[in-house]
C-alpha cells in the first residue's frame, strides 16, 4: 500500500484592526472566493471596541476579540494580543488598519510574519493622512506599499506596490478610493506570496526564489 501524502496545513492568519476593516473584508473574501487557497482566518482582534471591522468578524462567524488599547501600557496590551495570537495558532498576523505601532517585543514574536497595508509608494508619505500627503505634495503617481513590520512606522521590507495616476479631475478623496481598491488586490497577492513561501529576506530587500 504506497504511503499517505500528508495533507498541506493551511496557514492561519490573525486579522489586527481598529476601525471598519476594509482590507480585512477583501483579505475574508479572496478566502471565500477561492483566491487564496490554503488560508484561513482563525482570529480577528480590535483594539477598539466599537470597531465595525469587529462587528463584520461577527457576522462572518470568525472568531473574534475585542482587547482595548486605550489607557494600557503599550507592551502589557501587545503581550495580551501575542498570547491570544499565539493560542489560536496564528502563522502570519495582517494588520488591517490597525491604528498601534507595534512594540519590539510584538515584532519579535512573530519574525517577518507582520503584514502591514499602507496608502503610499513608501518610503513616500508614512503615517497618517498618506493619501491626502500625496496630494499636497503633487506627485503624479501614488499608490499602496504591502511591507513586513518591524519596531518603526511604516519601515520594513517591502513585499509589493501597486500604483495609480494621480488625475488631475481628483481631490485627495477621490485618490484615496482608488488607492482603496489597489489595496484590497495587492494585500491578497501578499498573503498568497509569503503563504508559498518561496522567498527569503535579505536585509531590507524581499526576494522571490
Amino acid at each position: 500500500m504506497p504511503a499517505e501524502i500528508p495533507t498541506p496545513q493551511p496557514i492561519r492568519l490573525g486579522i489586527l484592526l481598529s476601525g471598519r476593516g476594509s482590507n480585512f473584508l477583501a483579505i475574508a473574501e479572496s478566502i471565500r472566493a477561492g483566491r487564496l487557497p490554503g488560508v484561513e482566518i482563525t482570529i480577528v482582534i480590535s483594539n477598539v471596541a466599537e470597531a465595525p471591522g469587529i462587528e463584520a468578524a461577527a457576522e462572518l462567524g470568525l472568531p473574534h476579540a475585542v482587547l482595548v488599547s486605550k489607557g494600557r501600557k503599550r507592551a502589557e496590551h501587545d503581550a495580551d494580543v501575542v498570547a491570544l495570537l499565539k493560542e489560536h495558532k496564528v502563522d502570519l498576523v495582517c494588520l488591517a488598519g490597525y491604528m498601534r505601532l507595534l512594540s519590539r517585543e510584538f515584532v519579535a514574536a512573530f519574525p517577518h510574519r507582520i503584514l502591514n497595508i499602507h496608502p503610499s509608494l513608501l518610503p513616500a508619505f508614512p503615517g497618517l493622512d498618506a493619501q491626502q500627503q500625496a496630494f499636497d505634495y503633487g506627485v503624479k503617481v501614488a499608490g499602496c506599499t504591502v511591507h513586513f513590520v518591524d519596531e518603526e512606522l511604516d519601515h520594513g521590507a517591502i513585499l509589493l506596490q501597486r500604483t495609480v495616476p494621480v488625475l488631475d479631475s481628483d481631490d485627495a478623496h477621490r485618490l484615496a478610493d482608488r488607492i482603496l481598491a489597489e489595496e484590497h488586490i495587492a494585500y491578497t497577492e501578499a498573503i498568497a506570496r509569503v503563504a508559498g513561501g518561496e522567498y527569503e529576506v535579505r536585509g531590507r530587500r524581499y526576494v522571490r526564489k
